[in-house]
């Protein structure tokens, strides 16, 4: 099917200012984007309030707005340049809630504007928490119990029926704003009271909890053929609990069987379908019991997001860029592959490494900020690393992250620590396991599956072997292993 010809200019919503949970990853989408719709041959405009970005760059595009991205802004800038449809995919959560009160108000109906990547009810069968929920019972996968709730006595009632430890997830908000976990009526009164300040429909989601539980992602692609592929599947280290962007994520998952792999690669592409996204990529995540291999379904991005930028650095495979193709009309398989240049878009990516994202966090930089991690995203950035194996990748990765100090860490308190997720978390499971630790007692004590501690734990049997080494009994074999694991020529040298 070739593009569309119905349509010859396209307004394009940025993300605007950077800000926790919301960053360059989207600029990179949207510039990927842009160079794609232009070399397609459609006029583009772009708003965005932040004009340190490449995607503002007056070449991309045949205007460009910095303006504060609101609603009475992004009409009269409708109404100055009548595009013929609005992809609002590419600018995070702000461009979706706009692409909403524009639809909402009626200014897209009454300028005919379409919109394009995502309709107005995939959005908001995927934003709205409750709609998404019933949505997925009504495809038959599996959701956490929950209660929608839009007042504090809704929520306490909410809370007598499904008891504690509660996980809140406001709808339409990014990263996780106004969420959290409560384990006692203040704590509830506490997150709800901003969850519903921070949502724009003033609801919020009740959720039984499922902390400890492995969280996964899967990138998915879908055209209007009904052709899906997956990118790329990512694994959290972190157990669920922790925000997806505060937590150390592989690609591609490690500890899936193959039976539970195939298995939500079917559920990811009903989700697709179920949510009626039929022109783009979104991010579904998942939670599965690791004793009983339950599986459920906790939310999705109908949009380009932070893992959407991870995937496409770690496969090769141009998810913005597809995506923008995809939403003015052609299919997977007409859209030639960047990376092999033989294969389209059509394949699954498949990769022979792996690839570690570690988060960079600041907490000194907000004075009196709560350390503790939760489903609320608190760090400032992020490091990506690929290696032959997950210890070496997690080895570079760590490097990477440049940090000013090593953490101080309490060791008369190591047990506590290893049970409240904290930015020094992997750096107590090292700690722990250096000073005899099992690895059954730190997974009692974190959730963090073994076969992650494993990996970590032979990484400090290899630091003890280097340590009680001579210089003279140093041999290549030895010095390679350090290499594998991800170390620098400094660190092997400071153990030995």
């Amino acid at each position: 099917m070739p593009r569309r010809t119905d349509i010859d200019k396209i307004l394009i919503i940025g993300s605007g200012p950077i800000v926790i949970g919301q960053a360059a990853e989207f600029d990179y989408s949207g510039t990927q984007a842009l160079k794609a719709l232009r070399h397609a041959g459609y006029k583009l405009v772009v708003v965005n309030s932040n004009s340190a970005t490449i995607m503002t760059d007056p070449e991309l595009s045949d205007a460009v707005y910095i303006e504060p991205l609101t609603h009475d802004f992004v009409a009269a800038i409708i109404a100055r340049e009548r595009p013929d449809a609005l992809l609002p995919t590419l600018g995070g959560q702000t461009a979706l809630n706009l692409a909403i009160a524009l639809h909402e108000s009626g200014v897209l109906e009454q300028r005919g504007v379409e919109l394009i990547g995502a309709s107005f009810e995939a959005i908001r069968k995927a934003e709205d928490r409750d709609l998404f929920k019933q949505t997925m019972i009504g495809i038959g996968l599996e959701v956490p119990i929950s209660k929608q709730i839009s007042s504090l006595p809704e929520a306490l009632a909410a809370a007598d029926e499904l008891g504690y430890p509660l996980i809140a997830r406001p709808s339409f908000t990014l990263g996780g704003t106004g969420g959290g976990v409560a384990y006692n009526v203040e704590e509830l009164s506490h997150v709800v009271g901003k969850g519903l300040i921070e949502s724009p429909s003033h609801s919020v989601l009740l959720e039984e909890s499922v902390i400890g539980w492995k969280e996964f992602e899967l990138e998915v692609m879908r055209d209007n053929a009904d052709n899906a592929i997956v990118v790329c599947s990512i694994e959290n280290l972190d157990p669920m609990g922790v925000h997806t962007g505060d937590s150390i994520t592989v690609a591609p998952a490690q500890t899936l069987t193959d039976r539970e792999y195939q298995r939500m690669r079917t559920a990811s592409i009903a989700v697709l379908r179920a949510i009626g996204v039929d022109t783009g990529g979104s991010n579904i995540q998942f939670a599965i019991d690791p004793k009983t291999g339950q599986m459920v379904v906790i939310e999705m991005n109908p949009r380009v997001s932070r893992s959407s930028a991870l995937a496409s650095k770690a496969t090769g495979y141009p998810i913005a860029k597809v995506a923008a193709l995809l939403a003015v009309g052609y299919r997977l398989d007409e859209i030639p592959n960047d990376i092999t240049r033989r294969t389209t878009a059509a394949f699954e990516p498949t990769l022979d490494y792996v690839v570690v994202k570690t988060p960079r966090f600041q907490l000194e930089k907000f004075p009196g900020a709560d350390p503790r991690l939760s489903t609320m995203m608190k760090s400032v950035g992020e490091v990506m690393a690929i290696g032959r194996t997950f210890k070496e990748a997690l080895g570079k990765a760590l490097r990477s992250l440049e940090l000013d100090a090593t953490p101080r860490l309490d060791f008369e308190h190591i047990r506590e620590y290893l049970a409240t997720p904290t930015p020094e978390w992997l750096a107590y499971v090292y700690a722990a396991l250096r000073r005899g630790f099992t690895v059954d007692e730190i997974h009692e004590l974190t959730y963090i599956d073994r076969w992650f501690l494993g990996e970590l734990e032979r990484f400090v049997q290899y630091e003890g072997r280097l340590r009680n080494t001579a210089w003279e009994d140093l041999d290549a074999e030895l010095l390679l292993e350090g290499k594998s694991l991800g170390m620098s020529d400094r660190e092997i040298g400071e153990e030995v």
